[in-house]
């Protein structure tokens, strides 16, 4: 079999979630092994997954858009898909965003509240 990769990927052992749905639908799986580019992701049980998801592995803090490239009843190949800026979001960092946009969301509320006559 030719090697398609662009990365190398290293041996993971790796808890991972994916998630979809706007992070309602949220399945476990295994991340077998990793690169910049991509992963390869075992589930205990048959799973549908969508074609695009966010793939979290908690350990790491991460948490990328990945894109199924192949799959079988139990495994699935993914590529990560590039942002504009190429790079991703932690979680930490995600969670930060959330709760400034959270913040402004509440502040903005009370300005309105306080300028009503």
């Amino acid at each position: 079999m030719t090697e398609r990769r662009k990365d190398h990927r290293n041996r993971t052992y790796l808890g991972g979630k994916v998630v979809f749905n706007d992070r309602l639908s949220v399945h476990d799986c295994l991340v077998r092994n990793l690169s910049d580019g991509g992963a390869k992701l075992v589930f205990d049980f048959p799973t549908t997954v969508p074609s695009v998801f966010d793939l979290v592995v908690p350990r790491r803090g991460e948490s990328r858009r990945a894109e199924v490239k192949w799959r079988t009843r139990l495994e699935a190949g993914v590529s990560f898909v590039r942002s504009a800026a190429d790079g991703y979001v932690s979680i930490e960092t995600a969670r930060r965003i959330r709760r400034l946009e959270d913040e402004r969301s509440a502040l903005k509320a009370r300005v309105a509240e306080l300028s009503e006559p």
